[in-house]
């Protein structure tokens, strides 16, 4: 089987939802963070699945958000870990 447009989106919509469900069910700050970074994860195969079946994509764009993208999730995980260490 050749996956799809709506095979990736449908797998996207599946990891934002248990990120979502992760980040709002939780109270611990560690897993508010995992359930943010799916959601970013997801954001990112949205980015990449678009770029590669629009029938007109020139240069990778969608890599480059995608990569530009999980730069700022790193960060954001970096400064994330680095509040809940220091509050306890």
């Amino acid at each position: 089987m050749i996956p799809t447009l709506q095979v990736f989106l449908i797998v996207s919509a599946a990891l934002f939802s248990a990120g979502l469900l992760a980040a709002l069910s939780r109270r611990h700050a560690i897993f508010i963070l995992i359930g943010i970074e799916m959601m970013l994860a997801a954001a990112n195969l949205n980015f990449i699945a678009f770029w590669r079946f629009n029938p007109q994509s020139q240069p990778p764009t969608g890599v480059m958000i995608a990569i530009f993208s999980i730069a700022i999730a790193a960060a954001e995980a970096a400064v994330g870990l680095a509040l809940v260490i220091a509050e306890f």
